[in-house]
């Protein structure tokens, strides 16, 4: 089973993948693609806050070279990826294979909950880089739902299926 969630900044997609996760068989993991910019006060407190927030014991398994596929496929059990967005920051060019990420996710025995950002309803980006890390965003999220079993969208803290 897959479930992709999308959503805006502070939708309560996170907090929605973290439920979801929680109603799953065990173990449980998390698949946390973050890479803490210690500089960042506003990121170190987000990921804190996320940390805070989940079960003891759930695994955490943090992806910081870009790579997705071949980590998601070496976990057992329910795994929560959080996020597309912050995965995608850290792949040169913003190159995304979002075909071969479905397929990994296909391949999967376990269940797996997505959690992405939604960038192409908010403001158009100034940047040639903010652009193309929105293009190449919504193509990732299109692969993935494409093979998603459920796709909700998060909106102001409310859940719409899709």
């Amino acid at each position: 089973m897959i479930t992709l969630v999308l959503g805006g900044a502070r939708s309560g997609k996170s907090e929605a993948g973290e439920r979801l996760l929680a109603d799953l068989p065990a173990p449980r993991t998390v698949v946390g693609t973050w890479a803490v910019d210690a500089l960042d006060p506003d990121m170190v407190e987000r990921v804190a806050a996320h940390q805070r927030r989940r079960p003891q014991d759930w695994g955490v398994v943090e992806v910081e070279d870009g790579e997705l596929a071949a980590p998601l496929a070496a976990i057992e059990g329910s795994v929560l990826v959080d996020g597309l967005g912050t995965w995608l920051a850290q792949v040169p060019g913003f190159a995304a294979d979002g075909a071969r990420l479905a397929a990994a996710l296909s391949r999967r025995q376990g269940s797996t909950v997505v959690v992405s950002e939604e960038v192409g309803l908010g403001v158009h980006p100034e940047s040639e880089a903010g652009r193309r890390f929105r293009d190449e965003l919504g193509r990732v999220n299109r692969a993935l739902a494409d093979v998603a079993d459920e796709v909700l969208l998060m909106v102001a803290g409310r859940t719409l299926r899709l």
